[in-house]
């Protein structure tokens, strides 16, 4: 079954790029990519640009509304996403624990749903 990680982490509770902190916090998502690879459970995963890039769409009457930056206003935003292929739920939340931002933020675990 597929599971969907989504990160979520205030984009001030990491390390900031360039520091010690930030390379550790790489070495950590370069290590569990692989580890998920080698498992044969990675289908996909990337981060997100910072949500200062995000729009947002809705449509009312017809029309298309845009508006900066991410729908919810909070601390959290999603910064990006690992798609796994696991046996059980069990096995996604393993890996969920393992993705390092979970330090400093949360990892919400969802069953993808597959169309026939």
């Amino acid at each position: 079954m597929q599971y969907m990680l989504l990160i979520y982490a205030a984009e001030s509770a990491e390390p900031v790029p360039g520091t010690p902190e930030f390379e550790t916090l790489m070495q950590g998502y370069a290590d569990f990519s692989e580890e998920v690879s080698k498992a044969g459970a990675f289908v996909a995963g990337d981060a997100l640009l910072p949500k200062a890039t995000a729009t947002t769409v809705s449509v009312r009457d017809g029309k298309a509304i845009t508006t900066d930056g991410p729908f919810a206003e909070t601390k959290e935003t999603l910064g990006g996403y690992y798609l796994l292929d696991c046996k059980d739920l069990d096995e996604a939340l393993a890996y969920a624990a393992k993705i390092p931002s979970a330090a400093y933020g949360r990892v919400e675990v969802r069953p993808v749903m597959v169309f026939d």
